[in-house]
């Protein structure tokens, strides 16, 4: 782990074993952190801290670009590891490591946009706003993007002036580590600290130190939730970016083979469906259901799943056989309650799988609304594709979830879609599109999908808080 710039092992010397979810191998043995580590760790962001600060905004941005740098320097090395210690195909793998660099570049430039404002408020006074920086900000990411979260989450509150201590999934932690070796000679000491732990206890430790000011997790609504309760007493300012449940609609003026297209896309197999951004209920009018579902059905037939560390192989194994057997279950409760598979369904065949924690794509239809698996997070290679006829009927079911971070629609008429567009409950809609985030554009969800917004200016300015200032005149009152 990177504590106050060292490499250093866990306090108690508890070490864990890191495998491939597609062989089940070994591949590193890495510290187990526990509360000891936690306390460390936010004791040297809390010393490094106001040396940080001091620096400025220019300086700050700087180190950040260093380290974007380093990323793309260590592209192949990076996607490699990544691939191993999370079972996804290696060629999306290079990429996240170019989205993680191209977001670190992105809010360091943003540093000077971290503005006050003037407030004519009096004739004789100055009034004035600034924003400044928490303090100690602890940073938590998920197993499904390892790198590109680790390193694009760091960013916006390095720059803003935060010392940060980023926890990294202990599913997939090796990329994370190898991080904070290439952080190490970039940022003074203290300034980022990287750990990792097995259970609960280095979280929980971490949000509730009283000297931590601002969390920010990438996670499942579970853990949201425990994190706003642990972190109460200190009343801790925090940002989630949870789960989904995300519907995409087409309708019957869409080109099919198109909407087709874009939902197997939308449904992320190519991360197993270990996306919180996975389209997994997708509402197809009545008249073009039937070729709907044949174009899906040659596009599942498309996906080559294997071995990931293949560039060839486009959908690999679950990061964990828990998740794997969590999965493998929701299938037989689609089954059960009377869902009818038309892809997929449970363990591919081969040598190659034999080892892994390998699930085919699985496309459902004769799902209804209230079904299991139309209502809960699978986090898993699942879509059901149900059929609608009334506008204002779809509309409702796609926000009958406790969910709402995104939503598709494929139409090629505006009208329509500018008239749904604010009816949906979700934070982020694509019109004929899915799954892209553009540089900028704020994520994040609506209900159990989370609080605030991330990948923008608005992300950036949630790392500062804003001190008001009078200056009035010595003799104001004589």
């Amino acid at each position: 782990m990177l504590i106050g710039g060292e490499l250093v092992p866990s306090a108690s010397g508890r070490t864990v074993e890191s495998t491939n979810p597609a062989t089940g191998e070994a591949i590193a043995v890495v510290p187990d952190g526990e509360a000891d580590d936690a306390r460390l760790a936010v004791d040297a962001a809390q010393a490094a801290y106001e040396g940080w600060r001091a620096i400025g905004p220019i300086a700050r941005a700087e180190k950040v670009r260093q380290l974007a740098t380093a990323l793309r320097g260590a592209t192949d090395e990076l996607a490699r590891l990544e691939s191993a210690d999370t079972g996804s195909p290696i060629t999306p793998m290079a990429k996240d490591v170019a989205a993680a660099a191209r977001r670190l570049d992105f809010f360091a430039g943003l540093a000077t946009e971290i503005k006050g404002t003037t407030v004519p408020a009096s004739v004789e006074g100055f009034h004035y706003t600034v924003r400044e920086p928490f303090g100690v900000v602890v940073r938590i990411v998920p197993f499904n993007h390892p790198i590109m979260f680790a390193g694009s989450r760091i960013a916006a509150p390095l720059v803003a002036g935060n010392t940060v201590v980023l926890k990294v999934p202990p599913q997939a932690p090796v990329t994370g580590l190898r991080l904070g070796e290439l952080a190490r000679d970039i940022f003074p000491p203290g300034v980022l600290n990287i750990v990792t732990g097995e259970g609960a206890t280095m979280g929980r430790a971490l949000v509730r130190d009283r000297r931590v000011k601002r969390i920010g997790l990438t996670g499942s609504p579970e853990t949201g939730k425990s994190i706003v309760r642990d972190s109460a007493e200190q009343l801790a300012e925090v940002s989630l970016e949870l789960g989904g449940k995300n519907p995409l609609i087409v309708f019957p003026d869409a080109d099919v083979e198109q909407s087709a297209a874009g939902a197997v896309k939308a449904m992320n197999f190519g991360w197993q469906g270990q996306s919180c951004g996975s389209a997994s209920r997708v509402f197809v009018h009545e008249t073009v259901f039937d070729e709907f579902c044949e174009r899906v059905q040659e596009q599942i037939g498309r996906i080559r799943q294997g071995d990931p560390s293949q560039p060839d192989t486009t959908m690999g194994a679950m990061i964990s056989q828990a998740q794997y057997e969590r999965v493998l279950r929701y299938i037989e409760v689609g089954r059960s309650e009377g869902g009818r598979v038309i892809a997929g369904g449970g363990h591919p065949e081969g040598e190659v799988f034999a080892k892994g924690f390998f699930v085919e794509p699985t496309v459902f239809v004769d799902v209804k609304p209230d079904m299991r698996i139309a209502q809960e997070e699978i986090f898993g290679p699942v879509m059901s594709i149900m059929t609608w006829t009334d506008e204002d009927d779809v509309v409702a079911k796609a926000n009958d979830v406790d969910y709402g971070l995104t939503a598709n629609l494929y139409t090629n008429d505006l009208a329509r879609a500018m008239r749904l567009i604010p009816r949906l409950e979700a934070g982020f809609v694509w019109v004929n599109g899915s799954g892209e985030h553009f540089q900028g554009l704020p994520f994040g969800g609506y209900k159990q999908s989370g609080l605030g917004r991330e990948e923008s200016l608005e992300e950036l300015l949630s790392y500062t808080q804003t001190k008001s200032v009078s200056i009035l005149p010595p003799n104001r009152w004589l």
